[in-house]
């Protein structure tokens, strides 16, 4: 049982270090996007929410 939580674990690792960079990236593209299409919301007068 041990064994196994360490296992999972040490896979869960891998699996955050592979994806620290690709998915940091993507989240503060999908950020970035977010901002301007409110900016863009606000400035044409449109109600935001």
């Amino acid at each position: 049982m041990l064994y196994t939580l360490a296992l999972i674990l040490v896979l869960l690792w891998a699996v955050g270090l592979a994806t620290s960079v690709t998915a940091g990236g993507l989240i503060h593209l999908l950020l970035v996007i977010a901002i301007v299409v409110v900016l863009l919301r606000v400035i044409s007068g449109r109600r935001v929410l």
